[in-house]
């Protein structure tokens, strides 16, 4: 095993504790630790001032309620510096008309981008994929998606996961594909052939089987 395989940080997975760091970013300096209790979407994007990442950070930014009344604390990345990141915030909101009230990091050193496997030399050794990594307010990595740099994400595709990640956390349900607010949530199915036979005779759900159940919330 070479050096450089040695010193690889492990990435961090699905309901294990997200990488601590401190960056310098347009607030100064930033750390996640001080963000415990809130949710938190940490989003790389390739590049500032260019086309797509323009796109989504005007999404970003215009759904800034939004996240606020989630209690979500969004992070941007980029491996540029702290002044492209200020001058770019500054055309966004001349070209755009839309402030920028989130902490862009300046990971110049890709300290952060190392940290959270931002980093694919087969796309770029120098910019960071779109990728976006949801902690939970015990700092846990709840949900991870990486896009290419070619495709723009979609700003209401997080919150919808948001939303579903909520639910499941406060009533330890699932949430069925492209589940929204208002729709029902799945029950867990039964782990035991006991538990099953009890759920065939279950009131208060929407039941299709045994393993497969509906309700409300």
């Amino acid at each position: 095993m070479s050096e450089q395989e040695v010193q690889q940080p492990a990435l961090p997975r699905i309901n294990e504790p997200a990488p601590q760091f401190e960056q310098v970013s347009t607030f100064g300096k930033t750390t996640l630790a001080e963000y415990k209790g809130k949710w938190v979407v940490l989003f790389s994007h390739p590049a500032d001032f260019t086309p797509v990442c323009t796109t989504e950070f005007v999404a970003f930014a215009s759904k800034q309620a939004e996240f606020d009344k989630r209690n979500v604390q969004l992070i941007g990345l980029s491996i540029d510096s702290v002044f492209s990141h200020i001058a770019w915030v500054r055309n966004i909101k001349e070209k755009f008309g839309v402030d920028v009230k989130f902490p862009i990091l300046a990971d110049l050193d890709m300290k952060v981008a190392n940290l959270f496997g931002f980093l694919h030399p087969g796309a770029s050794s120098t910019e960071a994929v779109r990728a976006v990594f949801l902690i939970d307010p015990d700092q846990k990595v709840r949900a991870i998606v990486y896009y290419p740099q070619t495709t723009g994400r979609s700003v209401d595709e997080i919150i919808r996961v948001i939303d579903a990640l909520q639910v499941a956390s406060k009533f330890g349900v699932a949430t069925p594909e492209n589940w929204k607010p208002g729709d029902k949530v799945i029950v867990p199915p039964p782990k035991t052939a006991e538990a099953a036979e009890a759920r065939m005779k279950e009131t208060g759900i929407e039941r299709t089987d045994w393993y497969f159940s509906k309700k409300s919330i």
